[in-house]
């Protein structure tokens, strides 16, 4: 009778086993759990926005190496990448100064740098230029970049064909130097965070006072 009670009891631990596990209990299921994640910003801040630098004006030389007025592909090349810049989108005016070599009198080196600067602003106002931003001032052989002749007063081609050219200036709007200076990133994120104004640039911490219009 106590061998049959005992040989029940161990068949009934035996089905409590895994048979899976070599026989010992399966463990209990672990949960893991993962951190939420948290922002390092303070909450109030905005995320600051990038302002791009103010653009500088643009200058662009239009050559004539070969002489006349004609525009080679080099110069249209040169055009065409002008009207395409930001400095032009603004609408600022434009300035050609156009340039002649000294071979021939006065009156015709004037007469051939005018008609160099014309060539240039014909194919500026074709290609969208507002004919009104275009001013063309012609100064013939008055301001050589480049010698016209050697030393033995022989003509200097490579020079000569440097000083055939037009020289186009494109303004922006600049910036009022009497306006106070921008706030820093740091300075702007400590203005929002605490809720005081960033230091003036004279370091009093108060804003300089604007001149009234008259």
């Amino acid at each position: 009778m106590a061998t049959a009670i005992g040989a029940s009891l161990a068949l009934s631990a035996c089905g409590e086993r895994n048979p899976s596990n070599g026989g010992e209990a399966s463990p209990s299921p672990t949960v893991s759990q993962t951190p939420a994640q948290t922002s390092i910003m303070r909450p109030g801040i905005e995320t600051p926005t990038f302002t791009p630098p103010p653009l500088a004006p643009l200058d662009v030389r239009i050559g004539f190496p070969e002489g006349g007025a004609k525009l080679d592909e080099q110069a249209i090349e040169a055009l065409q990448n002008l009207v395409a810049s930001p400095q032009v989108a603004e609408g600022g005016p434009i300035v050609l100064r156009a340039h002649s070599d000294s071979d021939g009198c006065d009156d015709a080196n004037m007469r051939a740098s005018k008609k160099r600067g014309e060539a240039v602003k014909e194919w500026m106002i074709a290609h969208g230029i507002i004919p009104k931003r275009i001013t063309l001032i012609a100064f013939g052989e008055q301001n050589p970049i480049a010698p016209n002749a050697k030393p033995d007063g022989t003509p200097d081609e490579a020079g000569r064909a440097k000083n055939r050219r037009v020289e186009v200036n494109v303004a922006v709007e600049q910036a009022n130097a009497d306006d106070e200076r921008a706030p820093t990133l740091v300075e702007e994120i400590e203005q929002r965070s605490d809720g005081k104004p960033s230091p003036s640039p004279s370091g009093s911490g108060t804003p300089s006072a604007q001149a009234t219009p008259r």
